[in-house]
């Protein structure tokens, strides 16, 4: 009981674990990234649209600007925090069904289309106003 304590150590021994184990890093030394590659990181932030997608925007004229993008892909990320892997996401008169885990639009429907209609495979809702 007349051991000495001292606040913030909790390793007994001369050096901490963490010093033992760094490792020896020079000036041009690149250490490995637990997000990968810049471009593999960019590939998992993009919103993508599958080709059926992409066909029913263009027939049903759904024309979507770089803010109704990013209002997409921020509902996308809100998603994901969540859990979901599928979702519908309702932006005014535009409904989209979203693969979560590989974020891509699979279907887009307008506001005629989505009337009497049924949303099947999906975990979750994202409204955007």
């Amino acid at each position: 009981m007349n051991d000495k304590m001292t606040v913030g150590q909790m390793y007994t021994g001369v050096h901490h674990p963490g010093l033992l184990q760094r490792p020896n890093a020079g000036k041009n030394t690149v250490l490995p990234s637990s997000e990968g590659t810049f471009e593999s990181v960019l590939q998992r932030k993009l919103l993508k649209f599958s080709n059926h997608a992409a066909k029913r925007l263009e027939q049903r004229g759904i024309q979507l600007g770089n803010k109704q993008l990013d209002q997409i892909s921020s509902a996308v990320d809100k998603a994901a925090a969540k859990g979901s892997k599928e979702s519908l996401i309702l932006m005014k008169d535009v409904a989209l069904i979203v693969s979560v885990a590989n974020r891509t639009v699979v279907t887009a429907m307008d506001g005629d289309s989505m009337k009497d209609n049924v949303f099947t495979q999906i975990d979750s809702a994202v409204i955007i106003s």
